[in-house]
């Protein structure tokens, strides 16, 4: 899945739980929050003053390494 700054942490994290570590990273902390339903990854960042390129960037590297196996 090639994660965008158009989806939502909701529907990331949904796609696989293991990234959590790398929106903390990035200082988003904010997974359980009822934004991270509504509000897309692009919007999170703007308003925590994330760079959401590079996480992005870090989520996509990551979830290729950490991807949990399809049945």
């Amino acid at each position: 899945m090639n994660i965008t700054k158009d989806m939502n942490v909701a529907e990331v994290l949904s796609h696989n739980e293991n990234l959590v570590p790398v929106f903390y990273q990035h200082g988003l902390f904010c997974l359980g929050c009822v934004l991270s339903h509504g509000e897309t990854i692009e919007q999170a960042c703007m308003a925590h003053g994330i760079d959401c390129d590079s996480l992005i960037s870090d989520l996509n590297k990551a979830d290729v390494a950490v991807a949990p196996e399809q049945a």
